[in-house]
């Protein structure tokens, strides 16, 4: 990965969002500044929000399992370990916001929404996905699949 790519998409990237939902912004706003000119982008642009919904969702459901399994198996509750619940559980929470905000915008109104098009090319939208991709938890655990 490119890191000083990523880092300077972010810096472009307005927001005071965290670091995946600018991402995931820059992304989409590219696949709608170029609906145009294919029209399958309009079906990755979908895709991709119903993904990252799912994937926020999933990534909660699994916190509030591990939160469970952590109190049943112990017995005791870790100020620490709920922390970090509360703050998977904003997250998400914030994330299927945004979500939901992009789902409801319609396209005439979302035009009016995009950041600069000479933001994100068709390199950084490539990387973006890449980065992305990498986040997920398949990518992150290739390494223990491929081992066994």
């Amino acid at each position: 990965m490119d890191q000083g790519s990523i880092d300077r998409i972010l810096k472009q990237v307005s927001g005071g969002e965290d670091e995946i939902q600018q991402l995931q912004k820059a992304l989409l706003d590219y696949l709608d500044e170029n609906t145009e000119t294919d029209a399958s982008l309009v079906f990755s642009r979908k895709f991709y929000i119903a993904q990252w919904f799912r994937d926020t969702t999933m990534e909660t459901e699994k916190a509030i399992k591990s939160q469970k399994d952590e109190d049943s198996s112990e017995g005791t509750h870790h100020a620490k370990d709920v922390e970090t619940t509360g703050q998977i559980m904003h997250r998400a929470e914030s994330r299927k916001t945004f979500l939901r905000s992009i789902i409801k915008t319609a396209p005439s109104q979302f035009s009016t929404l995009k950041m600069n098009s000479d933001t994100v090319d068709y390199e950084d939208a490539c990387l973006i996905v890449r980065y992305l991709a990498s986040m997920r938890p398949f990518a992150q655990s290739f390494d223990i699949y491929l081992t066994q």
